[in-house]
């Protein structure tokens, strides 16, 4: 796709700054639309003077939307809730905040749109989350039949909140809770994510009306990504498995909590793998190698280590 305008939702995103990076590094003018935009002041330097423009937009408001990809080569969309709160609902969000985006794209002629979705998104699935996710692709279909759909993995980068979540939670914790250990997951590079989505616009042709599911290159159990984080961070405090009827007890009580490390809808979601589907279309499709986690996050856990880049190794073997 020649060099344009790309309208980004949700920007100033853990994925979206990645989105925006890439994006202004190839030329293109990018717009930010965001409900805070003041807060998504520090992706301005990630361009040329001008380059990335910060508009006011709430997926939930058809007009705020429509005015938003005014002018729109291509738009993006990576808006979503991993939790309910206040009026941030799975409906609102996830469904008609999805459509408002799709019609908006296709009523002012955008040539493309790329929708991020998520793996085990599914219309019948008993979890919030899942449900709308796949209401929701539904919905961009019907409205932007070309959209691209991409379904990523969970990410991990700098900035995620998988990674250094369960990093911060190792080091304050006596002992360290697992819960749904047998889960399986295929983390992926949030850089490879923003890659692709951006590729995707770039050859509209060739990847147009097409579902893309994203994972890195290794499958690990929710123990083993506990166990790993735990190795790198250099500590030896004990990996407990919580039972399923124990931990879905502590959700219902957690998701009563402002910022919930953990509801009850999340819970359903890790009673099945996040892991690519056999024969789904995924990276490579855009011609990337994933990148493995060990390649990235060893940069970033580092400052959870006992004296950060200083420490020294330590002996951390023991039953997994």
């Amino acid at each position: 796709m020649a060099y344009g305008l790309y309208t980004v939702f949700g920007g100033s995103g853990f994925l979206g700054r990645h989105v925006v990076q890439r994006l202004a590094a190839q030329g293109h003018r990018v717009r930010v639309a965001v409900r805070k935009p003041y807060l998504a002041a520090f992706l301005k330097p990630l361009g040329h003077i001008g380059q990335i423009q910060l508009v006011y937009a709430d997926v939930r408001d058809p007009q705020s939307v429509a005015k938003a990809v005014e002018g729109s080569t291509a738009v993006i969309n990576l808006v979503g809730v991993l939790s309910e709160a206040g009026h941030q609902k799975f409906d609102a969000i996830h469904v008609e905040g999805a459509a408002n985006v799709a019609r908006a794209a296709a009523q002012a002629g955008c040539l493309g749109l790329a929708h991020v979705s998520a793996i085990g998104a599914d219309p019948e699935s008993q979890a919030g989350y899942a449900r709308t996710k796949g209401l929701g692709e539904a919905r961009v279909r019907e409205a932007f039949p070309k959209a691209t759909i991409v379904r990523p993995s969970v990410m991990f980068g700098p900035e995620d909140g998988f990674l250094n979540r369960f990093a911060g939670l190792i080091k304050m914790l006596p002992i360290v809770p697992v819960i749904c250990g047998k889960t399986r997951f295929q983390p992926v590079y949030v850089g490879d994510v923003a890659e692709a989505i951006v590729a995707s616009l770039h050859d509209p042709v060739r990847y147009a009306g097409k579902t893309f599911e994203l994972g890195g290159p290794s499958v690990l159990t929710m123990r083993e990504v506990m166990a790993y984080v735990r190795e790198e961070i250099m500590c030896k405090k004990e990996l407990v498995n919580i039972p399923d009827a124990l931990a879905k007890v502590q959700a219902s009580l957690l998701g009563l909590l402002p910022n919930a490390p953990l509801t009850t809808d999340q819970f359903m979601m890790l009673q099945k793998d996040n892991v690519t589907a056999p024969g789904a279309q995924g990276l490579e499709a855009f011609g990337i190698t994933p990148t493995p986690m060990e390649a990235i996050a060893p940069s970033y856990l580092v400052r959870y280590r006992p004296k950060g880049r200083f420490s020294q190794p330590i002996d951390t073997a023991q039953p997994r």
